[in-house]
């Protein structure tokens, strides 16, 4: 897969929570839980589910640091 997203972090799934339209998945890259809220049939479609490794892509025109 090609992508122009330059933040791709690979981590393993931890939680998937289907809702009616929509689903939560939490990836965990290193000490770090990553929280995605994607479609629930794009879940359904990928077969994602505990315990797959998987990319976070991170495509934003603002990302906030904080200290």
């Amino acid at each position: 897969m090609e992508t122009s997203a330059r933040n791709q972090l690979k981590g393993r799934v931890t939680s998937v929570k289907l809702g009616t339209v929509m689903a939560e998945v939490t990836v965990r890259v290193g000490d770090n839980d990553i929280v995605a809220a994607i479609t629930r049939n794009s879940v359904e479609r990928m077969g994602i589910k505990e315990g797959d490794e998987v990319s976070a892509i991170i495509k934003a025109t603002s990302v906030m640091i904080g200290k």
